[in-house]
C-alpha cells in the first residue's frame, strides 16, 4: 500500500511541474518579445549620397544672328551627390552630352555636337519622389559648315530648368529634366557675325545611387 502511495505521489509531483512549464513558457516568451523587439519596417527613401547615371532625349533651338534653329537627339552620362535634410534635397551635378542637333540656313549648316553643364540643384521630396530646380554654368561646341569649309568654336554660358525623379528601389531611380541651355556669342569668321546657341532639351533617364 506504501509502495502504491509513493508512486502516486511522484506522478502528481510530475504533473505540477508540467503544468508550471505550460504556465511559465508564454510569460517567458512574452517577455523576450518585449525586449527584443522586431525592427520597424523600411519607410523612408534616402535621396542622400553620390549617383551616377545615363540619359536619353531631345534638343531645339536657335542660332543667334542666322534664321538657324538645329535640333536633334542626345544622350549622355551624369554625375551627382546629394545632401538631404527631412524633406529638402540639394546637391551638385555635372554631365556630359553627344548631340546631332543642326540646321541650315542661308546656306550655312550649324551644329552643336557637344555640351556639358555642371548645376546646382535644390529640391523638396515626398519620400521617393523627388521634385527640384537646377541651374549654373553650361559649355559646348558649336560647328559651323559652308563650301566645304567649317569653323568650331567653344562657348561657355548658363542653363536652368527643373526636374522630377521617383525611386523605384533604394538604389535605382529614374528621371525626367528639362533644361534651357544659353552657349553666349562668338564671333564667326565664315559668317563675319556673332553667334550664340540658345536650346531647349527634355531628357529622360535614370541614377545609381553607391
Amino acid at each position: 500500500m506504501k509502495k502504491y502511495a509513493f508512486r502516486y505521489l511522484i506522478a502528481a509531483a510530475f504533473g505540477a511541474a508540467g503544468i508550471g512549464a505550460c504556465i511559465s513558457t508564454p510569460a517567458v516568451a512574452a517577455d523576450i518579445s518585449r525586449s527584443y523587439p522586431a525592427p520597424a519596417p523600411y519607410s523612408a527613401f534616402s535621396w542622400a549620397g553620390l549617383y551616377l547615371g545615363a540619359n536619353v532625349g531631345y534638343q531645339w533651338g536657335s542660332v543667334a544672328n542666322s534664321g538657324a534653329d538645329p535640333h536633334g537627339l542626345l544622350g549622355g552620362l551624369q554625375l551627382g551627390y546629394n545632401w538631404q535634410y527631412g524633406n529638402v534635397v540639394y546637391g551638385l551635378e555635372t554631365d556630359a552630352q553627344l548631340t546631332n542637333a543642326d540646321d541650315t540656313s542661308g546656306g550655312i549648316k550649324f551644329s552643336n555636337p557637344w555640351f556639358g553643364t555642371t548645376r546646382g540643384k535644390l529640391g523638396f521630396a515626398f519620400n521617393n519622389m523627388l521634385f527640384y530646380g537646377t541651374g549654373g554654368l553650361a559649355y559646348g561646341g558649336s560647328r559651323a559648315e559652308w563650301a566645304g569649309l567649317s569653323e568650331s568654336h567653344s562657348h561657355f554660358g548658363w542653363t536652368a530648368g527643373a526636374g522630377a525623379e521617383v525611386g523605384f528601389t533604394p538604389n535605382w531611380s529614374a528621371k525626367v529634366e528639362y533644361l534651357f541651355v544659353n552657349l553666349a556669342d562668338e564671333r564667326y569668321a565664315l559668317t563675319g557675325l556673332d553667334h550664340d546657341f540658345a536650346s531647349s532639351l527634355l531628357r529622360f533617364g535614370f541614377n545609381f545611387r553607391f
